[in-house]
């Protein structure tokens, strides 16, 4: 049975979600939500998710919604190689600081200088583009010295932090300064399957409608 997946694509979270679905070889069946036209709030689908936000998942009985706990639950009920989900302490408390310093932090910050841009028609704002900078750096050293977020093998954390990173550098962000990260998005992008589909095709167009409004 197919899972049903709420979302749409341009959403940094909803493209990590349909990486990891990728990753472990699960049946999606998508059902776009635009929140640009306020489909979230469409009574069938606050049935299904009271808080009415994307991506939501519902796959059989289970209905469950943030997309960091989506891609662990992907991981655990559908992924075969066991390193997606370590749980050896230590790899799984990277793990976890990983995805809660992409939503606390990255993709915190990515947003608060993004989408003002593109929601808002506010001009860019410098001191949160260094904040963003800032984040960057912490996460060039974070993946400093092994191919992966944690480690030498894939993991949830690779698809999450990929979908924000990718947006990150489609919306025109100078990431040269960033090596290690330049290296690991590389190896995302090599490795992930169907990774153009899943995530950069829809950053892209996330990016270009950013710096069309940088531009206005």
């Amino acid at each position: 049975m197919s899972i049903d997946l709420y979302h749409m694509p341009m959403s940094p979270p909803c493209r990590a979600v349909l990486l990891m679905a990728k990753v472990v070889g699960a049946d999606i069946n998508p059902k776009i939500v635009n929140i640009f036209e306020g489909e979230q709030m469409d009574p069938d689908f606050v049935a299904i998710n009271p808080q009415h936000c994307i991506p939501t998942i519902v796959d059989g009985d289970l209905t469950l919604w943030e997309s960091r706990a989506i891609c662990c639950y992907l991981a655990a009920k559908y992924g075969e190689d066991q390193n997606l989900l370590p749980q050896e302490p230590e790899a799984r408390a990277r793990l976890d600081f990983l995805l809660y310093f992409d939503m606390s932090t990255v993709h915190h910050r990515m947003t608060e200088y993004l989408y003002p841009i593109m929601l808002r028609d506010q001009k860019p704002e410098p001191e949160k583009l260094e904040k963003l900078q800032e984040a960057l750096g912490w996460l060039e050293g974070f993946l400093s010295g092994h191919d992966y977020a944690v480690g030498d093998s894939l993991t949830v954390a690779d698809c999450v932090l990929a979908a924000s990173v990718e947006t990150i550098d489609a919306a025109g962000i100078d990431l040269s300064a960033y090596e290690a990260i330049q290296s690991w998005l590389e190896r995302c992008r090599e490795n992930i399957p169907d990774y153009e589909e899943a995530n950069a095709a829809a950053a892209r167009e996330f990016g270009e409608m950013v710096k069309g409004k940088m531009t206005e």
